[in-house]
């Protein structure tokens, strides 16, 4: 009887850790991408699953992968872009509609994440790889990068002074 009672709250403990997130470990970053140039034995434009774990950037593309060492990474920019929503076929067969409606088709327009990675090879070899993913993956994956040692430079604008040390502005000053 007392056995079953110490298990009930030995039970009751540790799913309280687990909600509590005591338990959890973090789980690897991971987020569908879309190698467009770059990786070592992975084709042009290949969908996959990009993440960050065991101090790697990794990429899956079926059967094909490649591994970034994080400390060989020199700089990781995050940006945002967009892209036809409709292309390939169904693009060039809408420029063919009467009075410019095609053109139109090509106004149509979504939104992307892109995400350059400048790194080193063993070699000391300098080379950069392009990523693009849905909105908001970049900035969690360069975040990720960062976190486990990856240099990554801001692109911090610097701040504009308006005001001279006197509380004056330059303008002021000049008359």
């Amino acid at each position: 009887m007392k056995v079953r009672r110490v298990l009930r709250i030995v039970g009751l403990f540790v799913a309280a850790a687990m909600a509590s997130g005591l338990g959890a470990q973090s789980s690897p970053t991971t987020v569908k991408a879309v190698q467009l140039t770059g990786l070592p034995g992975i084709k042009q434009n290949a969908k996959g699953k990009l993440s960050v774990e065991n101090g790697n950037l990794h990429f899956a593309s079926g059967r094909m992968t490649s591994d970034v060492s994080i400390g060989s990474i020199q700089d990781v920019i995050a940006g945002s872009d967009s892209q036809k929503a409709v292309g390939k076929t169904i693009g060039t067969i809408s420029m063919a509609a009467p009075y410019g409606g095609g053109r139109v088709v090509s106004l149509f327009r979504r939104k992307i994440d892109t995400l350059t990675v400048e790194y080193r090879d063993a070699d000391g070899g300098f080379h950069g790889v392009i990523f693009t993913m849905p909105p908001g993956d970049a900035g969690a994956i360069r975040k990720e990068l960062a976190i486990q040692g990856a240099h990554t430079a801001l692109a911090a604008e610097p701040a504009r002074d308006t005001q001279t040390p006197s509380g004056t502005s330059p303008k002021e000053q000049r008359q």
